[in-house]
């Protein structure tokens, strides 16, 4: 077997060597990270796990979500060690591997959610965080299962969106890519006392809809919000309403405009910029979050890699937010 050089930092396995390898060549793991088995036959105890999750059964226009994580993988390569947003290298501060793709079953939803559930909570179950690709929206409420059964109790929730995915059927289904934080809260694993919506915007069916989400506990952040009131505002206030609470983060890539994440099935115009997203999720910095996903990327609807770009970079940033949570919790129990 081919022998890869690969960057190793603070005794951590990281990804190819970029110097020695041609970043266009070899595996097209998540930034270039090793996979799973690689780690562990190397003797490196895996703290980050990405998974891809090749499923877009619950969607309810454009198909294709199901080659997301791919797509994403393949528009990961231009990443890097160092993030000097934050000033922290999160390969260095957590072991992060790529665990490969769940195997879920496309002809049948709901086994495909349990499917989903049982392999987050198997990901997990060496204490390791879970960031997952998507695939489509749906698949947020299996994880959200898994990591408030993790957590031990109910989660706070930002989920960055176009849309509420608060309605409650469609065509009679309870189960879809617009209907998992209803299905959360009526489950009673969201805390509801810190779930946020960022980013909606575009047309409803009605005010109902806003009555409902209201009523299941979430506070609403539009995209005009965000132009109007700026990063820092918006992110001062999830602070506030977050608190020390175990987060979760979902971010459906058309939370974006168009313009900056064409590839996607429900697209909205009016959407946040790409450099908007990552200032609010670097704003993060120092919440507890357990476990993220980046759902809704279709490929067949990108063109030059833009919306594949715009998610690994979102990725990389929630990466970094576990590595140096990861990194402050460790530090906090070595020194008691």
């Amino acid at each position: 077997m081919l022998q890869i050089p690969r960057v190793t930092e603070e005794g951590r396995l990281g990804p190819v060597n970029s110097a020695l390898v041609p970043r266009y060549g070899g595996a097209p793991t998540y930034a270039l990270l090793p996979r799973l088995d690689e780690a562990v036959a190397a003797g490196h105890t895996p703290e980050i796990k990405v998974v891809g999750v090749p499923f877009d059964a619950g969607v309810s226009y454009r198909p294709g979500a199901r080659f997301g994580a791919g797509h994403v993988r393949q528009s990961s390569r231009l990443l890097r060690p160092y993030n000097p947003a934050t000033d922290t290298s999160p390969f260095a501060q957590a072991q992060v591997v790529d665990a490969g793709d769940m195997a879920v079953n496309p002809f049948h939803l709901d086994e495909a959610i349990e499917t989903i559930q049982q392999d987050a909570l198997d990901l997990t179950a060496d204490g390791s965080s879970l960031l997952t690709l998507g695939g489509d929206h749906t698949i947020a409420l299996p994880l959200l299962r898994a990591a408030a059964a993790r957590a031990g109790g109910p989660v706070a929730l930002l989920h960055f969106d176009a849309h509420l995915d608060t309605w409650d059927t469609y065509f009679g289904a309870e189960y879809t890519h617009g209907t998992p934080f209803r299905r959360a809260v009526e489950e009673g694993i969201l805390d509801t006392e810190a779930i946020s919506h960022v980013g909606t915007r575009g047309p409803l069916y009605g005010k109902k809809d806003l009555d409902d989400d209201h009523r299941l506990g979430f506070g609403i952040v539009t995209s005009s919000d965000v132009f109007r009131r700026g990063v820092d505002e918006v992110v001062d206030a999830l602070r506030q309403r977050i608190g020390d609470r175990p987060l979760y983060i979902s971010v459906d890539i058309d939370v974006l405009d168009p313009a900056h994440a064409p590839g996607t099935g429900t697209p909205e115009a009016g959407g946040l910029t790409s450099r908007e997203l990552l200032e609010i999720l670097r704003g993060l910095r120092g919440l507890d979050l357990v476990g993220a996903d980046v759902v809704e990327v279709a490929p067949a609807y990108d063109h030059a890699e833009i919306t594949g770009i715009a998610a690994s970079h979102v990725a990389y940033d929630l990466i970094t937010l576990l590595a140096e949570r990861r990194a402050a919790r460790k530090a906090k129990e070595d020194a008691a």
